[in-house]
């Protein structure tokens, strides 16, 4: 072996030893505290559910969220788009975005708020890894890697998917560009996270589909149809979240004022709406769905008042509300097509995370971890058509979108410059 080989294989071993421990250490930290916020957003969703009254309180809580990002420095806080930025231009994830975050998210679940967790989870993921920067010192490189295993630990540990969450983490920053150095610290920090949480009592998320169609030309036509229903459906909840928040902006701009009338529209749409199912993740609602169908308006029930409470101010995520836009559509008209509400919802609930995140790869693996391998083809097209017809709009206006979705040619810009070109 030359000298110049053994070079490169000591760098190697280097390179090894040093991720292996910096993502086994992430996925530790991130893992328990994961789990912990898991049990907390639980607790809180058995306790709405067990008083309802909790439900007139939303306004009051949204003006606690609100004076709490202010006192703590971080009243402009953008939520997961800062962490998108963090990674792209190494920028800084304050540690204290991790207890905000929890506080918040678990804040607007007990009350009634509908939003989801998992853009809490890239957040307290991606903050809580910067505290392992203070420990070790990393060049520009490493700090964007490590990162990545801090969102791909708080999502595998909230939801039990790893794989998704590792391709997740590494495909949504830069649509079109994906640093494979990071696929390795990735996933086993996202294999660390579960596991950890696992053992504090985390459970993974998953669906049995009922009524998967053979592989035939008459259910490649079926699914193609929830596969462009589900990219119009990823465009009209990019679009009713991006709507809402700029009329809060244009006609609330105090922050109190705006949080305090969101939350009084929340509880006058549960009302109107006749249902309490529209308020918090509804992760249970999406299973029932699955199980029993859903009404025809329940998807669009379900963007409405999401729109309202994170437009306003109140915290958690977008993923799992595109996951109950996704599965109440298919659930309601999937038997137009001849499709169970089974497989129908759960073909147009990945269709929709596909088109609202850009994140094709992400997508097919999530549902093979959802749902397992059985007519797992089927979903891949509905996928790969959601991501062609879904435009250039996204849940988070930081992604960059590399390349043109209908033919080759480099973009190099932002979705929220995308969408405001277009």
């Amino acid at each position: 072996m030359s000298q110049k080989n053994f070079a490169e294989l000591r760098e190697d071993a280097r390179a090894l030893i040093k991720w292996t421990i910096l993502a086994v250490a992430a996925g530790l930290l991130i893992g328990v505290v994961g789990a912990l916020f898991a049990h907390a957003v639980t607790w809180a969703t058995a306790t709405r559910k067990a008083h309802g009254w909790l439900l007139f309180l939303l306004p009051a809580a949204g003006l606690l969220i609100v004076w709490l990002y202010r006192a703590a420095g971080m009243a402009k806080d953008t939520g997961t788009n800062r962490v998108l930025l963090a990674v792209r231009r190494n920028g800084e994830m304050p540690l204290r975005t991790a207890p905000l975050i929890i506080v918040a998210t678990v804040l607007t679940h007990l009350f009634g708020g509908s939003s989801g967790r998992e853009g809490a989870a890239l957040q307290l993921g991606a903050s809580l890894s910067t505290a392992l920067e203070r420990v070790v010192t990393l060049d520009k490189k490493d700090d964007k890697v490590i990162k990545m295993c801090g969102m791909a630990a708080g999502f595998s540990a909230l939801f039990g998917t790893p794989l998704t969450a590792t391709v997740f983490a590494m495909e949504c920053v830069t649509v079109g560009k994906m640093h494979y150095a990071a696929l390795f610290p990735c996933l086993l920090a996202a294999l660390t996270a579960r596991l950890t949480a696992g053992l504090l009592g985390g459970h993974p998320e998953a669906f049995t589909l009922l009524g998967v169609p053979a592989l035939t030309a008459g259910a490649l036509v079926r699914v193609a149809v929830l596969g462009v229903c589900s990219a119009l459906l990823a465009r009209l909840l990019c679009a009713a979240l991006g709507k809402a928040h700029h009329l809060y902006h244009k006609y609330l701009p105090n922050p109190y004022a705006a949080v305090f009338v969101g939350g009084c529209l929340v509880i006058a749409l549960t009302f109107l709406s006749g249902t309490r199912d529209y308020n918090g993740a509804g992760m249970d609602v999406i299973e029932r769905m699955l199980e029993e169908g859903a009404s025809p308006v329940a998807f669009l029930w379900k963007i409405v008042l999401t729109a309202v409470t994170l437009g306003c101010g109140f915290k958690g995520g977008e993923i799992v509300p595109a996951f109950f836009t996704g599965a109440a559509f298919g659930a309601a008209f999937g038997g137009l097509l001849g499709l169970t509400p089974s497989f129908a919802g759960g073909v147009c609930m990945v269709g929709v995370f596909c088109g609202v995140t850009n994140s094709p790869l992400a997508s097919v693996l999530l549902a093979y971890e959802l749902f397992g391998g059985e007519g797992l083809p089927l979903i891949a097209l509905a996928v790969a058509l959601s991501f062609l017809l879904s435009g250039y709009s996204s849940l988070y206006s930081e992604q960059v979108i590399n390349y043109d979705k209908l033919a080759p040619g480099y973009l190099g810009k932002t979705s929220g410059e995308l969408t405001h070109e277009k």
